[in-house]
């Protein structure tokens, strides 16, 4: 179900909301929109969605903020991203240039001296690899992230005035600390979290803006009466003595009202606002309500129950932006029509020009955009979460039945990671889509590895940066939403690619 169609028929009885669509000069300045927050014309009407592994990447997130509205990075695996690019030789000079201005240089040169290949690595050689994410990081990753992160962020916010944003999901927790760190060291403006719910995170930015310690609980299968854990991070080491950071504003992508007013209510902190996210937008949705039916087709069934209530988001008097499907021209105005600040965007922009996507598989999912042949499935399976995630089905990626049958399991990054309790009472690790033997032997159950996709190797990938195997590179996993049928529809005439800025201009003059 398509939020925006959707929404169109949930509000078209609702008598406080005027009929039909509203001229869109009055809808972009708020004379016609519900009231609240929404008129605050100091939020942006279009955020891009922060995708992927480097799909949002410095580049595009620097092309949206310089138009005026915001442009958001991916902060997921931060770290191995940095590494990868500095060891391609990072030929332009920018990564190298952005860790000149990192507060603490011995830590700049330790990632340099480790992972910096001049002229870059052999092209059939293997990345070299980065501590796994655990309980008590390594060194070596923590400073890789707090630095990925601040080198993203910085160069994103390089040559303009415009504002910055990093998203996070809930559900990678233990990079999370240093990640947000790295990013405010860096003047991030928004952080945006989703995938879980974040009720401690916007308490864990008012210490880290003050360079205090921070602790974050950990969710852990398995734990038993009394027993909790946390990752701790201590900032001290990167900034010491340096005045206070600029406390980011936190929204919360959310697929319903009632997680809206929890973490409204509940949470450690100032909540600034929220992305209403339907079951169209693209990477990880949130489950339907109750019981988990699937269609003919496999896919989950989502129903009136999944409707989000906006007027109670409405009532809340924080700014929201839509999210799922929006990225058509004449759905800002919708919106704002609505009651919501703007729009998030993502599809529209993962395929654009300054997106991170490796260049072929662009000119790949846009032609199959022209063909009439672009489609996404939305698996329940493929994420180790076990949330649904939307695959678009591109040939000779992780989509492809014999691509995915002939990859060898593997798990060398562990992001997405379970921590369970072993039985003498300590942590342990485990992946559904690791190698299924290692899986039972570590508990789990086998039925929970059928269908399950390396989706941290397989993003990595499709930005260029997968890891080189024996039996070759290691296939790119491209998410996208429903819209990715339509992304062609940015292209401009006679040609086969298109910019950010062909995106914000379609949207913003429709």
């Amino acid at each position: 179900m398509v939020l925006s169609q959707s929404l169109e028929t949930l509000y078209s009885s609702d008598t406080s909301v005027p009929g039909g669509l509203p001229n869109p000069s009055q809808a972009l300045n708020g004379s016609t929109a519900h009231s609240g927050a929404s008129k605050d014309m100091s939020l942006p009407l279009i955020i891009q969605g922060g995708m992927g592994a480097a799909v949002s990447n410095w580049r595009l997130a620097k092309s949206v903020s310089k138009a005026g509205q915001l442009g958001v990075v991916s902060g997921t695996a931060i770290g191995v991203v940095l590494a990868r690019r500095l060891q391609l030789g990072d030929p332009e000079g920018e990564l190298r240039e952005a860790l000149r201005s990192f507060p603490n240089q011995e830590v700049a040169e330790r990632i340099l001296s480790e992972y910096w290949i001049p002229g870059g690595k052999a092209a059939d050689a293997p990345f070299k690899g980065v501590p796994m994410p655990t309980v008590e990081s390594s060194e070596r990753l923590i400073d890789l992230t707090v630095a990925g992160a601040f080198v993203e962020v910085f160069l994103a916010k390089q040559g303009h005035d415009g504002v910055v944003g990093i998203n996070l999901l809930e559900k990678i927790q233990l990079p999370t600390l240093p990640t947000l760190y790295g990013a405010m060291l860096a003047g991030v403006d928004y952080v945006l979290m989703g995938a879980g719910i974040p009720r401690t995170i916007p308490g864990m930015l008012d210490l880290l803006a003050c360079h205090k310690p921070v602790e974050l609980s950990l969710a852990v299968e398995g734990a038993q009466a009394g027993e909790s854990w946390s990752a701790k991070f201590d900032p001290a080491v990167y900034a010491p003595g340096s005045a206070a950071l600029n406390r980011p504003k936190f929204l919360a992508i959310v697929s319903s009202a009632t997680l809206a007013i929890t973490l409204a209510r509940k949470s450690n902190g100032r909540v600034d606002g929220f992305v209403v996210e339907g079951d169209s937008a693209g990477g990880h949705n949130a489950p339907p309500r109750g019981p988990m039916q699937l269609s003919a087709k496999g896919e989950p069934i989502y129903c009136d129950r999944d409707i989000p209530d906006l007027e109670k988001f409405r009532a809340l008097g924080l700014p929201f932006w839509l999210a799922g499907s929006f990225g058509r021209p004449g759905k800002l105005a919708e919106a704002r029509q609505l009651g919501a600040a703007g729009i998030q965007v993502g599809t529209a922009f993962a395929f654009c020009a300054e997106s991170g996507v490796d260049s072929e598989l662009k000119q790949r999912a846009i032609q199959l955009s022209l063909k009439g042949q672009a489609h996404v499935f939305t698996d329940p399976l493929a994420s180790p979460t076990g949330f649904p995630f939307k695959v678009a089905q591109v040939g000779n990626t992780l989509s492809d039945t014999d691509c995915f049958a002939g990859r060898a399991r593997v798990c060398d990054l562990g992001y997405l990671r379970h921590l369970y309790r072993k039985a003498d009472g300590e942590i342990g690790y485990r992946c559904p889509a690791e190698p299924v033997a290692d899986y039972v032997a570590k508990g789990g159950l086998e039925e929970e590895t059928a269908g399950r996709m390396c989706v941290c190797n397989g993003l990595l990938a499709t930005v260029g940066i997968g890891q080189i195997r024996s039996r070759g590179t290691e296939p790119a996993l491209i998410t996208a939403g429903n819209d990715f049928e339509i992304i062609s529809r940015f292209v401009q005439q006679a040609g086969d690619s298109y910019t950010a800025e062909d995106v914000l201009h379609a949207l913003l003059e429709a």
